[in-house]
């Protein structure tokens, strides 16, 4: 069973940093694009980056270009998501999703999903 569990959310202030980890399991790792989406509450689900699958293709949302950056290490089956220059408006529940082969930006597009780490980002 596919299992992918994110880690590394928390409290942070306006402009601090945080460092979002998903380890994946059970999955042929290296074929799968990975994404990244949030959740705030009372709104949609929305698409914030994703890398393929092997590491030549990342794209962001045009709100976090520049201050977000997706990575991933095929050898250890984990995907990452450096998060700098933190904003108010960045404050969601944040899930790391896996789909294969493609990489897409709608979240009816991904196969699997984690079940979150809560990302808040105060004054």
């Amino acid at each position: 069973q596919v299992q992918l569990v994110e880690s590394g959310g928390g409290l942070v202030e306006v402009g601090g940093s945080l460092r979002l980890s998903c380890a994946a399991s059970e999955l042929t790792f290296s074929t799968y694009a990975m994404a990244w989406f949030r959740q705030a509450p009372g709104k949609e689900r929305e698409f914030v980056a994703v890398v393929s699958p092997t590491v030549d293709m990342t794209y962001y949302a045009d709100s976090v270009k520049g201050r977000f950056t997706i990575s991933r290490d095929n050898a250890k089956n984990m995907v990452y998501l450096q998060m700098n220059g933190l904003k108010f408006e960045d404050t969601a529940l944040y899930y790391c999703s896996a789909r294969r082969y493609a990489i897409a930006y709608h979240s009816t597009d991904y196969d699997y999903w984690g079940q979150g780490t809560q990302v808040t980002v105060s004054s």
